[in-house]
């Protein structure tokens, strides 16, 4: 059964640097890099609209002016996009508690070099069956496509690391989360912080539920995550 997104949130966090991608990225926003003819964000953007999604609030950082000059309100792509900037890098966390005015009650978060295959609306109806402030999406990776740093227990996530790998860990996280707005009072005003941060205690609190998924995800945060991306992209048209 699907339930109907078209309200629904979701959150772009557009605002890193791209400092793996060298010349790539050098004068333009990483959403701007092009793959087979058009934008990353474009191709995101799409992804949401067959989902049901159509509102969209993109956190814009280093170079940001562009990508709100190329896709302006989202009206002439069919989606309504509205605009958060920072004026210095703050991390995934603080570009959150930058745009909190814009934010809705419950929202979906995404990373703005990740394209995923994930139901979205299955779980959205997930986390509103479960009384919990946020939603983790997890996929089984075996350090297969980036370093694992996840683990989870039942329908939790048990513990999370980006930074230090432990034996235990064979999930990495997805790409999107679901966060009640309530995470905010946790979140510093004007500082450097990011959503690891904010996991932590929600996983000591058993308040980051895990939902799995099962289909690989892309990423172009790495020259290597831009050539699969390209290939998958084109196999598709």
């Amino acid at each position: 059964m699907s339930y109907a997104l078209d309200n629904v949130q979701i959150v772009v966090l557009a605002g890193g640097l791209a400092t793996r991608l060298g010349d790539l990225a050098q004068n333009r926003p990483k959403s701007m890099v092009n793959i087979n003819g058009k934008p990353f964000l474009q191709h995101q953007l799409e992804l949401f609209k067959r989902q049901g999604i159509f509102r969209v609030l993109i956190c814009l950082g280093h170079l940001g002016e562009q990508i709100e000059s190329h896709f302006g309100d989202g009206n002439h792509f069919g989606i309504d996009i509205t605009y958060s900037y920072e004026n210095k890098p703050l991390g995934t966390a603080g570009a959150l508690k930058n745009a909190e005015l814009l934010l809705d009650d419950i929202f979906f978060t995404i990373y703005g070099d990740s394209y995923v295959f994930l139901n979205f609306s299955d779980a959205w109806h997930y986390f509103q069956s479960n009384n919990k402030l946020a939603l983790m999406t997890v996929y089984k990776n075996n350090n297969l496509f980036d370093t694992s740093n996840t683990v989870i227990r039942g329908d939790h996530v048990l513990k999370y690391n980006k930074h230090e790998k432990a034996a235990d860990m064979n999930y990495i996280e997805y790409g999107v989360n679901i966060f009640r707005k309530d995470i905010m009072s946790g979140i510093p005003e004007d500082s450097f912080y990011e959503l690891g941060d904010v996991f932590t205690p929600l996983i000591e609190e058993e308040q980051l539920l895990a939902y799995e998924v099962e289909e690989r995800f892309y990423e172009i945060g790495s020259t290597k995550g831009i050539e699969e991306f390209k290939k998958f992209i084109g196999g598709e048209t």
